[in-house]
């Protein structure tokens, strides 16, 4: 294979950053896009990955190369789901190289340079990933919006929402939260359900700065950002019940919520030496070495 171009991707259920590198890891470009997550839809994320591709070539000033010339890494939220990796692999461009896994994976492999450690990554949804000194992976949490994704920007967000449906039915008291997230939705029940039934992952997630910015002001929302930092504290234990491993908390909310860990957490807590886009290219490089062993 004549590859010129390998491009790692981090996709999630907000957006989508391509990062563009030479065959010797160089970085030449970033580019973005909106949400890749395969839970969204699978011709959603090729046009959103596609795009982020373009603005990566176009910031590294040179001409869109053919897939044929390039390697693909990419870490999608929701590649873990066998049948939608099926169906987004069935419809990808003929790039010389396309390996496929989920962001929770990426994101390790970013933040740790290859090397063991735990990621705790809290962003619109979030996973918890660990590699043990002797190979071993673990896996924490991961399951998706509306099952699982505990301490993320959705998971806050369907929260604030949820509480400002029994406001709206009067099973609970109304206050700064609820009266935000209505200025948002609309005050009806009418209203409220009509957006409910629009919302997406996204939606969902961009209502998560609302529970930050009124924290002192509403108790309600006090007590979700104290249950999302019990569930990082949850995924970092069960990823390493020995606490030995470094540990690097990342994505939106969990950049935010890192300083409220116990201290025993933070005491593990190092800076990741990249992002998930760079765990993406790790990933790519490794498999492209491999085959032409």
């Amino acid at each position: 294979m004549h590859i010129r171009y390998i491009i790692g991707v981090d996709g999630g259920g907000t957006g989508t950053r391509a990062r563009l590198a030479a065959p010797d890891g160089a970085v030449l470009g970033q580019g973005d896009a909106g949400p890749s997550a395969l839970g969204q839809g699978v011709t959603q994320a090729w046009v959103h990955i596609q795009r982020a591709v373009a603005h990566a070539f176009e910031a590294a000033g040179v001409p869109p190369a053919v897939p044929a010339v390039c390697a693909i890494g990419l870490g999608l939220s929701g590649a873990h789901v066998p049948s939608r990796r099926e169906a987004f692999l069935s419809v990808a461009p003929a790039y010389a190289k396309v390996l496929l896994t989920d962001d929770g994976s990426t994101s390790l492999y970013g933040a740790m340079a290859g090397r063991p450690g735990a990621v705790v990554a809290c962003g619109t949804g979030s996973i918890g990933e660990a590699l043990h000194a002797d190979g071993r992976r673990a896996t924490v949490g991961g399951w998706g919006f509306g099952l699982g994704d505990e301490g993320s920007g959705a998971w806050l967000g369907l929260r604030a929402v949820r509480h400002a449906h029994r406001a709206q039915d009067g099973r609970a008291a109304p206050g700064a939260l609820a009266e935000a997230v209505w200025a948002v939705t609309g005050r009806s029940r009418e209203a409220m359900l009509a957006w409910s039934e629009r919302a997406n992952q996204a939606g969902y997630a961009q209502l998560a700065p609302l529970v930050f910015e009124l924290e002192a002001r509403d108790a309600f929302a006090a007590v979700l950002l104290r249950e999302a930092v019990q569930a990082i504290e949850q995924h970092a234990q069960a990823l390493d019940p020995s606490g030995t491993l470094p540990l690097v908390v990342t994505g939106s909310i969990g950049l935010r919520l890192k300083d409220r860990l116990a201290p025993a957490t933070r005491q593990r807590l190092v800076e990741a030496a990249g992002d998930s886009a760079d765990g993406a290219l790790v990933l790519l490089r490794q498999a492209l070495t491999d085959a032409v062993r």
